[in-house]
């Protein structure tokens, strides 16, 4: 009898990584059926998305508790709906708050399910002590960061590093000749994110007129909401939606503002020379700044351990920031030193194969 997999997904990124595993999946075992909470590449790549993620990601600690009726609703659809499909393998991609809820929950209550995690959370950051709910909960846990085997090792625990997913992703896309002046600009994947970070990106792209600034839009985003924000009564001929990928923007861009996630992994693997620019909620950033302990925000640094490119964070995120940080990036010398930072990057993160690591070993006997 064919195995029934469902796979949790809850937003862009997972949706992303999630495809490829799907994909990978397939091709190792063609007769297996998988169910998924999750996007369109994952149905695309031919899981059968029995709930879309889409309108039910928040981002930060207010914005949570704001909404938490409806989150707490979506995780008990979501339980429901797994319940009923009885999988014989359910795997937990990234998004911990959400599928270590749902882990909980359905542990005692699906004896006969795996349960694996790929993409572990992140308690290297916060929360230590959710490795021994990982432990407890899953029966095997896939790390994707040079650093986190170690890590889990600290606590007596096992995990398998697989390597950076990314790599299967980027690594065939032929890289084009940059364009100077070329500015991306990679606004998130949250409305929250997006209406906190995009009137300083307005603003900017009117301070530098010689440059030319290219917005990464989400199509699960109206483009009337990315018009509200942009859109006033002054034209700024030097500021225009990319009508293309994101992957294509930055294959040709010269410079990139990025928020942090996997997008700044994604930036230097296309050998972008980039700036992080995050801004949440007031009360999001006072609770994150007591809570989670690292040095920086974005993967970039994390993995190099070293502030390789410039993070201006909340209100070290302004106008007058921005274009000095955006003047010194454009320096030969300057931008030399964070592609030969890169090139470390990309040598720590290995060679690549996770998807079909993780396929391999979710489906062995």
């Amino acid at each position: 009898m064919a195995k029934k997999i469902f796979i949790i997904a809850g937003e862009a990124s997972g949706d992303l990584h999630g495809k490829n595993l799907v994909k990978a999946l397939l091709e190792k075992d063609p007769t297996v059926k998988i169910y998924a909470y999750g996007g369109q590449k994952m149905k695309n790549a031919g899981a059968d998305i029995v709930r879309d993620y889409e309108g039910f990601t928040f981002m930060g600690f207010y914005e949570v508790a704001k909404n938490i009726k409806t989150v707490l609703s979506n995780i008990k659809i979501t339980e429901n709906l797994i319940k009923e499909i009885q999988p014989d393998i359910l795997i937990f991609i990234d998004f911990p708050g959400f599928n270590l809820r749902i882990a909980k929950s359905l542990k005692p209550k699906l004896k006969n399910t795996k349960f694996y995690f790929y993409i572990a959370p992140q308690v290297w950051a916060w929360k230590s002590k959710r490795v021994h709910i990982l432990n407890q909960l899953m029966d095997r846990i896939f790390v994707i960061l040079p650093f986190e085997k170690d890590f889990f090792a600290k606590f007596n625990y096992e995990v398998d590093y697989v390597g950076h997913p990314l790599l299967d992703e980027i690594g065939n896309i032929y890289k084009k000749e940059k364009k100077p002046k070329l500015i991306a600009i990679l606004p998130g994947s949250r409305k929250q994110e997006i209406q906190k970070i995009l009137p300083v990106f307005k603003e900017l792209a009117k301070a530098l007129p010689d440059f030319h600034f290219k917005v990464s839009t989400m199509k699960e985003i109206s483009m009337d909401f990315y018009d509200a924000i942009l859109k006033d009564d002054i034209s700024i001929p030097n500021l225009e939606y990319a009508n293309c990928t994101t992957y294509e923007l930055l294959q040709e861009a010269h410079l990139a503002i990025v928020t942090s996630g996997t997008a700044t992994l994604e930036t230097a693997l296309f050998n972008t020379p980039q700036i992080v620019a995050y801004k949440t909620s007031t009360i999001s950033y006072w609770i994150a700044k007591r809570i989670v302990k690292i040095k920086y925000i974005s993967l970039v640094n994390l993995i190099l351990d070293k502030c390789a490119i410039t993070e201006l964070i909340q209100d070290s995120l302004n106008l007058e920031n921005l274009k000095s940080e955006i003047l010194k990036l454009e320096q030969p010398g300057n931008y030399q030193k964070v592609l030969d930072d890169y090139s470390i990057l990309r040598q720590a993160l290995g060679k690549g194969g996770a998807s079909k690591t993780v396929a391999e070993k979710i489906l062995e006997p």
